[in-house]
């Protein structure tokens, strides 16, 4: 058994967008479950991360995350922690060679970054709210700050919910166009009066090269690709119950 991973072009730092495939989770959670705050069965997640370690070439003990709360913090990993103990966060950033870091998602976009010169890598979580409130560039400053150059760093935006399966209202389009000039042409009209279809991953890919980074997007619906992906979305679309998260991870 093999966890299936995705990578981006010309993105240099050793990575993976992982998909929900080539894990051991059932139900709801099958089957590549990686998210430290669901109700799966605790044996079958650590099984699933050790999948996932031994695909990127880390120990697991190696493979560090936060606790992901839609913001714009940014920890700084000097060595690894136990499995569900990261702190409150939604970006990491090291430069400690083999210390792998990974985000889980399920809709929202993982973000990866890397200097390969610098020895600096950085993950983050950009739902729209961390997005909006510049957790990318957050990460940037951090990145620069062990050393990374700005001209260096490469970023690659991952699978989350596309354009067409993100209907919105106002209230997060209305912050989103105040938070970034021209914004407004990351929303199309929806197909409901006062309702717009968000590119999520235009837009972070679009406050990436205004900071000066070089970014690129896999284009990957989430929502609409239930076979490779878990999506938050469409399980609400569904009427709720139970949800697994992808792992995204980049390795100093």
């Amino acid at each position: 058994m093999s966890a299936e991973f995705l990578t981006a072009p010309d993105f240099l730092a050793r990575h993976g967008f992982f998909t929900r495939r080539g894990g051991v989770s059932e139900g709801p959670y099958a089957s590549l479950n990686c998210s430290a705050s669901s109700a799966d069965a605790p044996e079958r997640m650590a099984r699933n991360r050790a999948l996932v370690a031994e695909a990127m070439g880390v120990e697991v003990g190696q493979l560090v995350g936060v606790t992901q709360v839609h913001g714009r913090g940014v920890a700084v990993v000097d060595k690894p922690w136990a499995f569900g103990q990261g702190p409150a966060a939604d970006a990491m950033v090291t430069r400690r060679a083999g210390v792998a870091l990974g985000i889980v998602t399920a809709d929202c976009a993982p973000v990866l970054f890397g200097d390969v010169e610098a020895g600096v890598v950085a993950a983050a979580h950009a739902g729209w709210r961390g997005a909006c409130g510049g957790v990318l560039e957050a990460v940037v400053d951090a990145m620069e700050q062990l050393g990374a150059r700005r001209a260096r760093v490469r970023a690659a935006v991952g699978p989350c919910i596309g354009q067409a399966s993100y209907e919105v209202s106002a209230d997060l389009r209305d912050p989103v166009i105040e938070s970034f000039t021209g914004a407004e042409r990351f929303f199309l009209a929806g197909t409901r009066p006062e309702k717009w279809q968000f590119d999520l991953s235009g837009y972070c890919l679009e406050r990436l090269l205004a900071f000066g980074v070089e970014a690129r997007g896999l284009g990957l619906d989430t929502c609409a690709d239930e076979d490779r992906f878990f999506s938050h979305r469409r399980r609400v679309l569904r009427g709720g119950g139970p949800i697994g998260h992808q792992i995204s991870v980049v390795v100093a």
